[in-house]
């Protein structure tokens, strides 16, 4: 009797449907969670100091040893420190931003990025679709002197110090012997204090609510050029902004807004500008299809929550509302690195 041969099904080609994008995605929260409190204990910073086993990093972190040990095994899958023969270590990225000892240290965004007046507001995110803007009863994040700013400009400084240096490098306002710089929105100061530490002829004059400014003239007092930095509190919208203005820095402010309120402060900027004078906008710019670069293509989410209209913005968008706003050019630049571009418009 011949035996018959059975031919063992071969797997498809296909990748077969799998719920994890689903799993992972709903448990998204656990990952903010274990950063947040990883920045907290100063596990990064245990860890770039030496302590390479849970024993020595609990005993630094001030924590239990198997609640270390969980929290790091966790880090670990995530990618944040490697593990090898039960010693934990800083991966490159973790040791140059989130060991607090790095001069590029910028743990201290928790503050802002996980805070309650932000992060609460997905939770009425079904509302928000349904309605297309923020539920909330005034113009969100953006009603008048919101306390949420004060806490940006206490904690985004070092996340924005980077792109704050590169964008006075891609300006190349080093080789300007006069520099009047209009900092819009100012913040933290960082884009109106690096285009100052490049260049010794800059006077700086900040925009903003007065209690954020007080944090911004720290920082301005920090980086050692106070003396060419002064406020101008208020609404950008209402206040007299002046003229003669070389740079103006319109940094991380058009994404609240609709298209035609940008256009219409774009044009009071332009306004304020010498002849020649540029406009450095920088911005989540997502590609014309609005999936890529990922960062910039999800933003438009958290505007949706905080907002009543705001977006991000295509660069065709933008070139629209800067031409609308009276510049006669401009042009898109990448910032190494970083989730944010460039764009600058000249008068």
């Amino acid at each position: 009797m011949s035996a018959q041969m059975h031919s063992l099904p071969q797997p498809s080609a296909q990748p077969q449907p799998s719920p994890m994008l689903f799993f992972e995605t709903i448990n998204g929260y656990q990952r903010s969670a274990a950063v947040k409190t990883a920045i907290e204990l100063e596990l990064f910073t245990a860890i770039g100091e030496g302590a390479t086993i849970p024993e020595a990093i609990a005993f630094r972190c001030q924590a239990s040893v198997r609640g270390t040990r969980v929290l790091a095994d966790y880090l670990a899958v995530l990618g944040f420190i490697t593990k090898h023969d039960g010693h934990y270590a800083l991966t490159p990225d973790s040791a140059v931003f989130l060991d607090r000892r790095s001069p590029t240290y910028v743990g201290d965004a928790i503050g802002f990025l996980t805070d309650e007046r932000l992060k609460g507001k997905f939770d009425d995110l079904t509302a928000c679709v349904r309605l297309g803007r923020t539920v909330a009863g005034d113009d969100g994040t953006m009603s008048v002197q919101n306390p949420i700013w004060l806490e940006f400009a206490r904690s985004m400084g070092k996340l924005q110090s980077g792109p704050a240096e590169q964008v006075a490098q891609l300006l190349h306002v080093e080789s300007s012997p006069r520099l009047k710089v209009l900092d819009i929105a100012s913040g933290h100061g960082m884009y109106g204090i690096a285009v100052a530490r490049h260049n010794p002829h800059a006077d700086v004059v900040a925009v903003d609510w007065p209690g954020v400014l007080l944090v911004a003239r720290e920082n301005a007092g920090a980086a050692g050029i106070v003396d060419s930095w002064r406020p101008l509190p208020g609404s950008v919208f209402e206040i007299d902004l002046g003229t003669g203005y070389d740079l103006a820095l319109v940094t991380g402010f058009l994404h609240h807004f609709d298209p035609p309120t940008n256009a219409a402060l774009l044009h009071k900027i332009k306004n304020s500008l010498a002849p020649h004078g540029r406009a450095a906008i920088v911005e989540f710019v997502p590609d014309d299809g609005r999936l890529t670069p990922p960062p910039a293509a999800l933003f438009p989410l958290t505007m949706l929550v905080s907002t009543r209209s705001g977006d991000a913005y295509t660069f065709a968008e933008y070139r629209q509302m800067i031409a609308d706003a009276g510049f006669t050019s401009c042009e898109l630049h990448d910032i190494p690195n970083n989730f944010q571009r460039l764009i600058v418009a000249t008068v």
